[in-house]
């Protein structure tokens, strides 16, 4: 499975139509949906699709056609994100209207090819499930414990000081807070 990390779009035109097609981190997608809303008061389609993990680890999948012919534009948006592999990941399509209707098997191809063009232009990166954990230290060993943070490639979310030291709130792979884990020892203090 790949993901995105920022977002992407390309353009395309057909039959006079233009496919604005952006693709976005999931987390990004509700904000993007409003912008874009804002942004293209004149487009007549905001066709959307994405892909994300539950808590559980199941791959959860929305398709929307907004007013396009049922299964003629959300479900090829869908099925881009599926044949790349892209999870956590959405993918939103404005759609200008230029006089010519495009009949189903059009407006599928049409479709497809605006959500394989972001595609295309994206950085696709290998996905990584990323936990988050809490730990302490004293203010003696802070230094130690940002230059072994940085050598696991453990992104820092929060570092808050206190009496006796700091708590660090990290990001990362089960398999670099291990390693990390494993460089401090008896340093830090896990919560």
């Amino acid at each position: 499975m790949v993901t995105v990390n920022t977002m992407y779009s390309d353009t395309i035109e057909i039959k006079g139509s233009k496919f604005i097609a952006h693709l976005m981190p999931m987390a990004m997608y509700e904000n993007e949906m409003k912008r874009l809303r804002e942004e293209h008061p004149k487009a007549v389609h905001w066709v959307s699709a994405y892909r994300m993990l539950n808590e559980f680890d199941q791959i959860v999948e929305y398709a929307g056609d907004d007013g396009e012919p049922k299964g003629t534009s959300g479900k090829p948006t869908l099925s881009v994100l599926q044949g790349h592999e892209l999870i956590n990941a959405a993918i939103i399509t404005v759609r200008y209207f230029g006089g010519t209707k495009l009949g189903p098997g059009g407006l599928v191809r049409a479709y497809a090819d605006s959500a394989n063009a972001a595609v295309a232009v994206g950085e696709l990166e290998p996905y990584e499930k990323l936990f988050v954990q809490t730990f302490e230290c004293d203010y003696k060993n802070i230094s130690v414990v940002e230059y072994e943070m940085t050598q696991n490639s453990v992104r820092c979310i929060a570092k808050i000081f206190g009496e006796r030291g700091a708590e660090f709130t990290v990001e990362a792979t089960a398999e670099r807070l291990e390693k990390l884990y494993a460089a401090l020892g008896r340093m830090i203090e896990k919560r």
